[in-house]
């Protein structure tokens, strides 16, 4: 039988999760409320840092000093009815990004369902509530990360993200972004990973290109390749949609496009709204589920394939 990961909760702060053949924390979920001046405006919320391959190596970056708003991986919504729960300064078209801490929200975490590790996998299912900058409840979000497949042999396991939000106003929600804001090539919105400071001018990779000109593009998958500071290799983490999550829009559904920077910093992210917003109906439900996998070494398109094709959803 596979060894179940190890979990250690930190109450009211934080959830780490080891690998216990290693013994490398993989990662940590950290939960608890923020407390330096800045929290505010930083859009406090739940994320996941640091995030590590099974060699040990960080493949987050924490509040970097371009952007101190960036923390490992998160999700985020830049544009939300006006409101902006990404954190820092808000576009606004004509003007440019300006600092409005009046749009500023949050997400708050409000209990947990689950806490527990078995059969090879730990699971953390969480609730949380969005909040424009007044503290009034717009959405409620259930919440599932779970990691899995930790293979020692292949250098890599996986975490899968699920979050289903629920609107709780009484009008619809609008997802947006700052290219459905009107700045170009700027579709961030939804699951959002910062890499190390490292991993700028990595390499990126979908099942049919290779660069960052992919920015904006619709693939499954979309992969990321970043070399290591401090010791010598390079890891690399490959973001995935679930089937139902209708990456193309050929269901009839909402398409997904990816967002992906190089250069001046390494980010990713399948976003909610890319090109058009994404309008919620007051009571209704957007469920998205991705997967991240997280290797150490170079892979290559190949290689990404036959892992995606063994490890089906």
């Amino acid at each position: 039988m596979t060894a179940s990961p190890r979990l250690v909760h930190t109450h009211g702060d934080r959830i780490t999760v080891t690998d216990p053949g290693s013994g490398v924390e993989l990662l940590a979920y950290v939960y608890g409320p923020e407390r330096r001046p800045t929290a505010a405006w930083e859009a406090p919320k739940p994320y996941v840092h640091p995030l590590r391959t099974l060699s040990g190596s960080v493949v987050t970056g924490y509040r970097p000093h371009d952007h101190r708003w960036h923390k490992g991986l998160a999700l985020t919504a830049s544009h939300l009815s006006g409101a902006n729960l990404w954190g820092g300064n808000t576009y606004v078209h004509g003007k440019g990004y300006l600092e409005l801490p009046e749009r500023v929200g949050s997400m708050r975490h409000l209990a947990f369902d689950e806490v527990a590790a078995s059969d090879g996998r730990a699971v953390i299912a969480e609730r949380l509530t969005w909040h424009p900058y007044d503290g009034a409840l717009w959405a409620e979000e259930l919440r599932r990360i779970e990691v899995h497949d930790v293979e020692p042999a292949a250098g890599a396991w996986a975490l899968t993200w699920t979050s289903a939000v629920t609107n709780r106003r009484a009008e619809p929600l609008r997802f947006g972004s700052p290219t459905t804001a009107g700045r170009e090539t700027a579709g961030y919105t939804g699951l959002f990973w910062r890499g190390p400071r490292a991993f700028r001018d990595g390499r990126v990779l979908t099942p049919e290109g290779e660069g960052p000109g992919l920015m904006g593009g619709q693939a499954p998958w979309l992969a990321y390749t970043g070399e290591h500071d401090g010791v010598d290799g390079h890891a690399t983490l490959v973001f995935a949609h679930a089937p139902e999550n209708d990456h193309a829009g050929s269901a009839g559904g909402h398409p997904a496009h990816w967002f992906v920077r190089n250069d001046p910093f390494a980010a990713v992210a399948p976003s909610w709204a890319f090109f058009d917003e994404l309008e919620l109906a007051p009571g209704a439900t957007l469920t998205r589920r991705y997967r991240v996998v997280v290797a150490d070494g170079a892979w290559e398109r190949e290689e990404i394939a036959e892992y995606l094709a063994a490890h089906a959803w």
